[in-house]
């Protein structure tokens, strides 16, 4: 597996995770839950930006990591 592919699959771990918080947040009824559930889904979509960013990164200084 290369680093492209491995930083690809964290990607979409981090989304699935933060569409799962996103959706807890919704369908919780206890109001501090939901905001706990909302904060971490803001703090998952700031990771995914870095790490998008990162992977742009590895793919324009190593083209070899590109998709095919």
């Amino acid at each position: 597996m290369t680093v492209g592919s491995k930083v690809q699959s964290t990607l979409i771990s981090l989304q699935s995770i933060e569409a799962t918080l996103s959706s807890l947040a919704l369908k919780t009824k206890e109001e501090e839950a939901s905001a706990a559930f909302h904060q971490g889904a803001l703090k998952v979509r700031t990771i995914i930006q870095e790490v998008e960013k990162r992977k742009g990164e590895i793919e324009f200084q190593e083209p070899q990591y590109q998709p095919q």
